[in-house]
């Protein structure tokens, strides 16, 4: 049995107001690829299938013509479960009926967990779901957390009989220890939805969804495949992925990372204004999405629109050498009026093309300590 594991697409996303779904039908695309190459016999998403619970018309046309490709054409069946962005009920709509097709959709959580045959393993999908949500389905009122409403779960995948094929368990849920980015949504306050790898370790595989960054938890078969496109500047060390597992009976499961290649790849760049315009003529990749922090610690006149016109996707502008000055400078009333007026001296000279004057200077001088004057009053 050969599938690739993936999960987290957030189809519809955006990157600090940039919308991204260009690069993810640019990413399918891929997937689609690596299915083909590596002659796959199934697809296994862990969850967040859509970035949000109502997705837009346009992610939803995404989706849609990749499955019909994926599963129309390629004849290469699919499983996808539902995590905490997405709405169970709509991604679970008709799933009954397209599962004659090949398309196994795991909407809202069910009080037994079906089982899934596939060629010669067995899938356990278990969507995400509260600790409330599965007490009231279990009808057991012992389940508070998300370590025991997991323990219940998987109570019923080890009770079932695969008649010596292979387990694997599909979820999309947070372990204990886990590395987190800034672009994944929490799932409680307070560490109360951290679960114990070691729950998972008696099946063959574990397909996770949740955690952005490609990792695994306790042991190798226990494994996050990530995004595979990065959805946050905290992502840019990362290298996108998807995961290829072959198992056989009574064997360990192989696993290989298969690299995803963005369009546009997501980076920090840093250093002093001049310094970054004068690199753009030997940086192959000005299209990348940026983070730009800046060194300069005097006044800049416009520095996004000047670093816009060489990098033309510049999201966020952070001025790191400026907020340091600033921080050694809050230690007296003079050094600020100081540091005010050096300030105005920099944005000045930027704009009139020289210096200010003796007069300038005692004025704006002047205007200042009036300013502060008023401040105190």
């Amino acid at each position: 049995m050969k599938f690739l594991h993936t999960s987290d697409w957030h189809l519809g996303r955006q990157l600090h107001n940039e919308p991204l779904l260009d690069e993810q039908a640019h990413m399918l695309a891929q997937i689609r690829d690596l299915a083909v190459t590596h002659q796959v016999d199934a697809l296994v998403v862990a969850g967040d299938i859509y970035d949000r619970a109502i997705p837009a018309a346009a992610t939803v046309a995404l989706l849609n013509n990749f499955l019909d490709d994926f599963i129309g054409q390629l004849h290469i069946p699919v499983l996808l479960i539902a995590g905490n962005h997405d709405s169970h009920e709509r991604l679970g709509f008709g799933a009954s009926q397209m599962a004659q097709s090949g398309l196994y959709i795991s909407g809202p959580l069910q009080p037994q967990i079906q089982g899934l045959r596939i060629k010669d393993c067995w899938f356990y999908p278990i969507p995400y779901a509260e600790p409330a949500m599965v007490r009231h389905l279990l009808q057991d009122d012992s389940i508070s957390s998300h370590q025991q409403a997991m323990e219940k779960l998987l109570q019923q995948v080890s009770a079932h009989d695969s008649q010596g094929l292979p387990k694997v368990v599909v979820a999309h849920c947070f372990l204990d220890g886990g590395s987190e980015s800034e672009s994944e949504r929490p799932l409680s306050i307070g560490g109360a939805d951290r679960i114990d790898p070691g729950l998972f370790e008696p099946f063959d595989y574990t397909a996770l969804g949740h955690l952005h960054g490609p990792q695994y938890r306790g042991s190798e078969h226990v494994r996050y495949s990530g995004s595979p496109l990065k959805y946050s500047f905290s992502e840019v060390r990362q290298k996108k992925s998807v995961t290829l597992v072959e198992l056989h009976p009574g064997q360990s499961a192989k696993v290989s990372l298969l690299p995803i290649t963005p369009k546009h790849d997501v980076r920090i760049i840093e250093g002093f204004l001049e310094a970054l315009l004068q690199q753009a003529d030997n940086d192959p990749a000005t299209d990348d999405y940026l983070m730009v922090r800046l060194s300069d610690t005097q006044a800049l006149l416009d520095p996004m629109g000047r670093l816009r016109s060489r990098y033309p996707n510049v999201l966020h502008l952070e001025r790191t050498g400026l907020m340091a000055r600033q921080r050694q400078d809050n230690s007296g009333r003079e050094r600020i009026k100081k540091g005010e007026l050096e300030m105005f001296g920099d944005f000045f000279s930027q704009v009139a093309g020289e210096p200010m004057n003796q007069a300038q200077q005692q004025a704006i001088t002047t205007l200042i300590e009036t300013l502060h004057k008023g401040e105190l009053q």
